[in-house]
């Protein structure tokens, strides 16, 4: 009798080290999940997922590397401050993330530390901040856009289309990238009707400043009351307290980043478009693909149709055909470097 409780135990630790052992060899390490899946972790900007604009574009990337690569991924909208770094750290941590963004320019610093400390892992970071006297860590992309491109062609329709000779832009934080689109904005106003006034303001100057509707529409509607008809905002959640003055004042606006059409029909001329979607979905793309090459800066603009504005069966109607076509001049002008646009 005691042999046979013996021999039973002996079976039962037997099954039970198979069963173990067997659980452990299934389990995948590295770039897939236990699903074998490739994953991918994002970190938005101030203002998050629902901001209609920067955020819902990098959202757009993801969704159709969901899509049409296969990709699993996550996501964590961070508060102010140190929070970014927590953020990007929880990410690179995990053995089942295989690339991690950080969307937005102040992500930067953070992203930098982060990239040093893991070298393993791969990132991107939409707007990032080049420093000539600093080296972009090896598995770290920087992704810029050509902003003042696609703000001097909305400036020009702006320029071409203001019925009062006085247009006006609002920007969110007041920062060297915001500035970029107000300086070559009020450019392409300038080019295509030298008369013209524009009238700036800014939303604040921390990352606040992205996500204050209020203060956005207290800003617009100043300027519609001093006499602007047309406002373009580079100013996240902000801009829409701009729409919602456009649509009281029975006045026009410029949206950015993304279609913003769908905010204010009848009343948004066009869309300063900034493909952050497709950055995102490419960078996957090579890192899947085993193509990724980081310590270096991309660059995105109207030649590699990175940076556009809409012109859609939604708002063709609002942009008369013989300013479609002097844009359109102006467009090729600017690609094939026959105008020079200021940032600064």
């Amino acid at each position: 009798m005691a042999n046979q409780r013996k021999i039973l135990i002996r079976n039962i630790l037997i099954i039970i080290f198979s069963l173990v052992f067997l659980a452990s060899c299934g389990k995948k390490e590295g770039t897939q999940n236990d699903k074998g899946k490739f994953k991918v972790g994002l970190v938005f900007d101030v203002g998050g997922r629902g901001d209609k604009s920067f955020n819902d574009a990098a959202y757009r990337g993801l969704e159709k590397a969901k899509l049409e690569l296969g990709i699993e991924f996550e996501y964590i909208e961070p508060g102010p401050g140190a929070d970014r770094e927590a953020a990007l750290r929880q990410f690179a941590s995990r053995k089942d993330i295989s690339v991690i963004f950080g969307i937005g320019f102040i992500f930067t610093d953070e992203i930098t530390k982060m990239a040093a400390e893991f070298p393993d892992k791969k990132f991107g970071c939409i707007d990032y901040t080049v420093d000539p006297a600093k080296t972009i860590p090896p598995n770290l992309l920087a992704l810029e856009f050509r902003e003042d491109e696609g703000s001097f062609l909305v400036g020009s329709i702006a320029g071409l289309m203001t019925k009062t000779n006085k247009v006006g832009f609002v920007g969110g934080m007041e920062s060297p990238l915001i500035k970029k689109f107000q300086v070559s904005y009020e450019a392409g106003v300038k080019y295509s009707n030298p008369n013209c006034i524009v009238l700036i303001g800014y939303a604040g100057v921390t990352g606040d400043a992205f996500k204050n509707p209020g203060k956005g529409k207290e800003l617009a509607l100043g300027q519609y009351s001093d006499g602007v008809d047309i406002i373009y905002h580079a100013s996240g959640v902000t801009g829409l307290g701009v729409f919602e003055a456009a649509r009281e004042m029975k006045k026009y606006a410029i949206g950015v980043d993304s279609d913003q059409n769908d905010e204010a029909p009848g009343f948004i001329i066009t869309s300063m478009m900034k493909m952050v979607d497709v950055a995102v979905y490419k960078t996957i793309d090579q890192v899947k693909a085993g193509t990724f090459k980081g310590g270096r800066v991309e660059i995105l603009g109207l030649k590699s149709k990175g940076i556009d504005y809409v012109y859609s069966e939604k708002n063709k109607n609002m942009i008369p055909d013989d300013v479609r076509k002097k844009v359109e001049v102006i467009r090729q002008d600017i690609i094939d470097g026959k105008i020079t646009i200021p940032t600064k």
